[in-house]
């Protein structure tokens, strides 16, 4: 399930300091992975874009593996704050569907990372590549799909929605905004419309 993020809980300086670095770090990194892949990660690009030592961005992930797992985390954590926590102050079903699509179109169109939706940026990349960078971007997928079904559950307990199969019908959104993301990449304007006509049909007459 998406919850929020615990904070460090510390006033040591240091400590402080070390978490502040890896959040700078973490930042240019989603944006990289974003545009040219988790693969496209190294510690001496990172270092050049953020005016570090390679060295010292080398000491707080150790290795690539690390760096890309704490990369999708940290892009989990953007994404939950843009996207899921906003939608929360909705009431359950239809309306906290319509806030989740809204909020998204705001993360994709803005964008929220240089190359648009971090999961359609890696997912492709990752699918045929057995691992733990693979096992955590499919664990945050499944988690946005698990977010969708459960809230066409409750529409359709609240009876906002005919009876439908919700796992199908979170595929079909999920699906939809894929797309949409890879439309606003190429500059096609028609995207945010078709997201919401798509939208509406699905959550009216599923």
């Amino acid at each position: 399930m998406y919850v929020a993020a615990g904070g460090t809980g510390t006033t040591d300086k240091r400590l402080l300091r070390g978490v502040r670095t890896r959040h700078i770090v973490l930042r240019r990194a989603v944006d990289v992975a974003s545009v040219e892949g988790l693969a496209g990660l190294s510690f001496g690009k990172l270092a050049a874009d953020t005016g570090m030592s390679k060295a010292g961005v080398q000491t707080l992930f150790k290795t690539k593996e690390a760096l890309q797992l704490a990369t999708v985390g940290h892009a989990r954590e953007m994404f939950v704050d843009a996207v899921v926590r906003p939608a929360r102050t909705a009431t359950h079903g239809v309306a906290r569907l319509r806030a989740l699509i809204e909020h998204w179109i705001v993360y994709a169109e803005a964008p929220l990372f240089e190359g648009g939706c971090f999961r359609v940026a890696n997912l492709a990349d990752y699918d045929s590549r057995p691992g733990p960078v693979r096992d955590a971007l499919f664990r945050d997928q499944q988690e946005w799909l698990d977010l969708l079904a459960g809230e066409l559950r409750h529409a359709v307990a609240a009876g906002e929605i005919p009876d439908t199969d919700p796992r199908v019908t979170a595929f079909l959104l999920d699906a939809v905004l894929c797309a949409a993301n890879t439309a606003l990449r190429v500059g096609n304007t028609d995207a945010i419309d078709n997201i919401r006509r798509i939208a509406d049909t699905l959550l009216t007459a599923c």
